[in-house]
């Protein structure tokens, strides 16, 4: 019996970093309605060090979302609006003359946090959003010859209306790779409508923020993302996930296929989806679930086929069911 016992148990203790996760989820369900999936999809790009980008429509609760996720981590957190005039030291910081002592100093800017929501990143020019992106990179902010690292954690989590709506810019490709994630938030359904409607009803008024409480705090962050990182993940799966991003370099539909980042955002946030369910191991279901928010910012379909109403999402299911999963 001793044995048997033996082989169910995780090499990677999980128990501790589920009951967080669980109690993330139940914490925001307190005040977000129906939004299951966006959620776990940012408590993944949290373990697995990515950045999320969050498309929708105006008004379907992507900013309070990301404002209340925020709040339940114990680390600090900062919002900036991107908008048409914004530059890069509104960003970044800027040196200040300290008349005092005749000298500059280095003001830090709203970057400068563990968690930062970018609100409409869409809206700034090129040159802001540049200054941004090296952020997101490197994670480390260099002005006037001085390098500034930051703390960890840090997570971009940028909002953007879809680009039909008017003044905003297309993020060029190279700057979109640096997203771990995009997520899709959609309208609600008319049963969770009526949800919403009655909790904002039931609150009289009350700020949402005033009944979120913080879950997590740094240190125990930091030992969930190595454990995350530790998550077995065998040859053959690696296999799949290297032939289902190959296939989008060579499908007829697409224009631009995925990037090596790509496999690697799909590797990273598939142990994070396997060890959010209490697995020290990463099965073909996980890596399933991540291709749609890896690919889906990374894959362009050829212009005939996007006049035809065909969606990446389609061609990811395609590609997907042309792959054979490991057994």
């Amino acid at each position: 019996m001793e044995n048997q016992d033996l082989e169910f148990n995780n090499r990677i203790q999980l128990e501790s970093l589920q009951a967080a996760v669980n109690d993330i989820k139940e914490e925001l369900r307190k005040v977000i309605v129906g939004q299951d999936t966006f959620v776990e999809l940012l408590i993944a790009a949290l373990l697995a060090d990515g950045h999320v980008l969050i498309e929708g429509v105006p008004g379907i609760a992507k900013t309070v979302t990301a404002k209340l996720f925020a709040k339940v981590l114990k680390t600090d957190f900062s919002r900036i609006q991107f908008t048409p005039d914004l530059m890069p030291s509104d960003v970044l910081g800027t040196s200040i003359l300290n008349m005092k002592s005749s000298e500059f100093e280095f003001k830090k800017g709203p970057i400068f946090s563990n968690i930062v929501l970018i609100d409409e990143i869409n809206r700034a020019p090129a040159k802001t959003q540049a200054a941004l992106f090296e952020t997101m990179e490197e994670r480390q902010a260099t002005i006037d010859g001085t390098t500034y690292p930051f703390a960890e954690p840090f997570m971009v989590l940028a909002t953007q209306n879809p680009i039909e709506q008017e003044g905003t810019y297309a993020l060029p490709e190279a700057q979109l790779d640096r997203f771990l994630l995009k997520i899709k938030v959609d309208y609600p359904s008319l049963e969770d409508e009526i949800k919403i409607i009655q909790t904002h009803h039931e609150r009289k008024g009350k700020k949402p923020q005033t009944l979120i409480h913080p879950i997590l705090n740094t240190i125990d962050l930091k030992d969930y993302k190595e454990k995350t990182q530790a998550v077995l993940v065998e040859e053959k799966i690696i296999k799949y996930i290297a032939q289902l991003v190959s296939n989008t370099r060579n499908h007829p539909h697409l224009y631009l296929g995925g990037s090596p980042r790509a496999s690697l955002a799909i590797l990273n946030t598939a142990k994070a989806f396997a060890a959010i369910n209490g697995r020290d191991f990463v099965i073909p279901e996980d890596v399933k679930k991540a291709l749609k928010p890896v690919l889906n910012h990374r894959i362009i379909l050829t212009p005939e086929r996007e006049m035809e109403g065909m969606t990446t999402e389609n061609v990811i299911d395609m590609i997907e069911q042309s792959v054979e999963v490991p057994r």
